[in-house]
């Protein structure tokens, strides 16, 4: 059952006309219009050193030939003509599988390597040529659409529902694009999320997204859990005021060095007693850093910053991590009416309360 009227969120701005939607953990990995490299971060948890080297030799493939078009969609790997940071030891077997398929169902197709590889930028240009579509980022999974107006702000809009045991969360997010009715609908690929929430940027804009470098040299240390009380009398810490922020110690504006040092003794601090229950967080005063700020001050887990100019918007899911369907809106005149992020879908509602039933959460 719904809940209410739709929410509003705040809004945010598209100078460029062409907007990126995203987990806001993987802003980093942006190449903007440069090719992409590997994010050496997500790589540090990879334990096999061939694959790490693998996935660092990444290459981006085009689908090429008379039926390309016919055939990428019927191999149905990735959005569009093209496949990217495929592995190099997965480029081979790729390529022969895709000429099996091409073979089996009469396609005059193949593939061929893109060099250099496809910046990101460029592919938020082929993803808006396209009507709007998904692509990958990193192995991430987000979406990009055009045809947005330059020259005012777009309200972001919530709807919520209450799922029964599992609570009151949002079932959809909508950018209310313009103010005629949708008459059609186009789905737009999946958004991927692993860090609990997703941001709405303006894709030149993103080019100048500072996702761990502190805009001001200074950084913020928090900690929280079972310990914290134990933690922040052996560290002489004090809670941390700002809204959003109950429970939770640390240190505020310290230099990025001493920050890091803090953040550093506090990980070791926990890891020389097992019993002992933390999480840290070292908050570089960077563009994550200030639009976090924002989310966890909101009433409704939502916030909005300036980025070159332009308003971008990041929010929790409500739902956490997962596949999150976008999908496009247009009117009567085919004019692009609202974008919608669909967050609470019944196989969504299904797998939480299989979750709840595990470990007895009611």
């Amino acid at each position: 059952m719904r809940t209410d009227a739709p929410t509003l969120l705040g809004s945010i701005t598209c100078p460029s006309g062409q907007l990126v939607i995203a987990d806001t953990g993987y802003l980093g990995s942006w190449s903007g219009s440069a090719p992409p490299v590997a994010d050496e971060l997500a790589l540090s948890a990879v334990d096999d050193p061939a694959l790490r080297e693998s996935i660092r030799a990444a290459a981006d493939l085009a689908v090429a030939g008379p039926d390309a078009e016919s055939a990428a969609r019927s191999f149905d790997r990735q959005s569009g003509t093209w496949l990217y940071d495929i592995p190099r030891h997965g480029v081979e077997q790729l390529s022969g599988i895709f000429a099996e398929h091409c073979q089996a169902h009469g396609f005059a197709a193949w593939l061929e390597r893109e060099e250099p590889r496809v910046a990101h930028r460029e592919r938020v240009e082929r993803a808006a040529r396209a009507g709007g579509s998904e692509f990958i980022m990193n192995g991430v999974p987000v979406v990009a659409i055009g045809g947005l107006p330059a020259d005012r702000e777009i309200t972001v809009t919530a709807t919520s529902r209450d799922y029964g045991r599992i609570g009151v969360r949002w079932e959809s997010v909508s950018l209310n694009v313009c103010s005629t009715h949708p008459v059609s609908t186009r789905p737009l690929g999946h958004v991927g999320v692993d860090a609990g929430r997703l941001s709405l940027v303006d894709a030149d804009a993103l080019g100048t997204w500072r996702h761990e470098e502190p805009l001001d040299g200074m950084a913020d240390v928090a900690f929280w859990g079972r310990s914290v009380q134990e933690a922040a009398a052996h560290f002489d810490a004090s809670p941390l005021v700002s809204p959003g922020e109950d429970g939770v110690y640390g240190w505020a504006d310290l230099p990025v060095d001493e920050a890091a040092g803090r953040a550093i003794a506090l990980q070791e601090w926990r890891q020389a007693v097992p019993e002992r229950m933390i999480a840290v967080d070292f908050r570089p005063h960077s563009h994550h850093w200030q639009i976090m700020a924002t989310v966890r001050a909101a009433e409704h887990e939502a916030g909005t910053i300036e980025i070159d100019g332009s308003l971008t918007m990041c929010f929790l899911t409500s739902w956490g991590d997962g596949l999150y369907p976008v999908a496009a809106d247009h009117d009567i005149d085919g004019h692009l009416a609202r974008i919608r992020i669909m967050l609470g879908d019944r196989q969504r509602q299904e797998q939480l309360e299989a979750m709840y039933d595990r470990f007895n959460l009611d």
